[in-house]
């Protein structure tokens, strides 16, 4: 039997990134947040939603631009901080010693420790109660060679993703490889 928990955000799981934005004055700040997935593949695109209240939301709306950058789990300390610690009051670059670095993109920094980061020039923008989904276009998409597979393309298990369950509000690393996609299921076909 199920436990019924109502209409709740308990999609498991959500990936913890942080959102790099630039303010009116060029300064640099990021936002660690979990609302956020693929929404196209061609182009590609990828959303964020955030709160009105976030300093991010008017950052990305002045500047039309962002990065989604995909911290590891070595990163969680400076993660969680990203997430509490407001940009108009902070510095959160200076406090955690993290190093924004310019697109040569998009207007918007990156977060040069994150193994990975997706460079967004903003699409859309959708009203949706609480939160707005910016919908970017990824121009870019960079990853450290230290994660990169035999294949050439970023394994997961050297990335060391950040998840986060939103109810609970743990964060949590990923678990062992289980099969390729498109192949364990061909049994049964």
């Amino acid at each position: 039997m199920k436990t019924s928990f109502g209409p709740r955000t308990l999609l498991y799981p959500a990936p913890a990134l942080i959102v790099g934005t630039y303010d009116k004055v060029m300064k640099p700040n990021g936002m660690t947040a979990a609302w956020s997935g693929i929404c196209c593949s061609k182009p590609p695109c990828v959303y964020v939603s955030l709160r009105k209240a976030t300093y991010t939301h008017g950052n990305i709306v002045e500047r039309k631009a962002f990065t989604l950058n995909i911290p590891s789990e070595e990163m969680l300390e400076k993660v969680d901080y990203f997430g509490m610690a407001s940009g108009r009051e902070e510095d959160k670059f200076a406090v955690t010693g993290l190093t924004p670095v310019q697109s040569e993109l998009v207007d918007a920094p990156y977060v040069e420790e994150c193994p990975m980061v997706l460079e967004c020039r903003l699409k859309e923008t959708v009203e949706l109660g609480l939160h707005t989904q910016f919908v970017g276009e990824v121009l870019d998409v960079k990853a450290d060679e230290s994660v990169l597979g035999e294949d050439g393309v970023p394994d997961m298990g050297k990335v060391k993703p950040l998840v986060f369950a939103p109810e609970s509000r743990g964060y949590y690393g990923l678990g062992a490889f289980l099969g390729r996609a498109f192949s364990v299921g061909k049994r049964l076909r």
